[in-house]
């Protein structure tokens, strides 16, 4: 890695372009899928290795469910495989593992699984490694306002008393700092429906590589360029 300023805290990514990686190869989506989580692992490891804070992955959306059942299947399948396989050396790297969306949602396997996973290495002081999986970000959002609601019916707080500390703490995120470098594969350049409260001031980065080619190369490209923006928060640096 080149020199640079400073690594982000957190560093959110869109793992985008699966299938059109497979379309290119002439392979099923689902071995696209299945290429991909090998980038996924090492992403993983390296961001534990050099001391990234927090690591939050867009797996699967509250909108994926309307793709084919196949892909759907696939993707249900590599999800359970990937922490059956993957857990031992998480868990012994120090990473703690947290779950973004409705794991009500799933299927029972992968339900059980990530709590499993949640639960094991939940006092890991390592990589916090954020996984949104069946996520949406205004979903989020609305769970936020209805948790801060209830709140307020039973008179726990006023009202006109909720902060921005109270929101951010009834979401997904809560205790995480903000992203603070947002990173999309295969050249999209758009959110998704990701992480909208936590990217308010995220630098953003749009590789037009596909997520199963993205390397470590690619990856420390984006840090620093990261390091060497000049980040100021809705002010100005004379």
């Amino acid at each position: 890695m080149s020199e640079q300023k400073r690594l982000p805290r957190h560093v959110a990514i869109i793992m985008d372009g699966n299938g059109r990686w497979a379309k290119a190869h002439a392979l099923k989506v689902a071995q696209g899928h299945r290429r991909g989580t090998e980038t996924l692992r090492a992403i993983i490891r390296e961001s534990s290795d050099i001391g990234i804070e927090a690591l939050s992955l867009y797996a699967f959306s509250t909108e994926n469910w309307k793709r084919s059942p196949a892909e759907v299947s696939a993707l249900m399948s590599l999800l359970l495989e990937y922490f059956t396989s993957e857990i031992d050396e998480l868990d012994e790297k120090n990473v703690c593992i947290r779950i973004l969306g409705d794991k009500d949602g799933l299927p029972g396997p992968q339900r059980q699984a990530l709590i499993a996973a949640e639960e094991r290495t939940g006092r890991n002081t390592g990589l916090k490694l954020n996984i949104a999986i069946n996520y949406g970000a205004r979903d989020e959002l609305l769970r936020a306002v209805k948790a801060l609601a209830a709140k307020a019916q039973s008179g726990e707080i006023a009202p006109e008393a909720i902060t921005a500390a109270d929101l951010e703490d009834a979401l997904y995120t809560r205790g995480l700092p903000d992203v603070d470098l947002l990173i999309r594969t295969s050249g999209e350049m758009r959110l998704s429906n990701f992480l909208l409260y936590q990217c308010a001031y995220a630098e953003m980065t749009f590789p037009a590589v596909l997520w199963p080619d993205f390397s470590l190369a690619d990856y420390h490209a984006a840090l620093d360029a990261f390091g060497k923006r000049d980040r100021r928060f809705g002010g100005r640096n004379e």
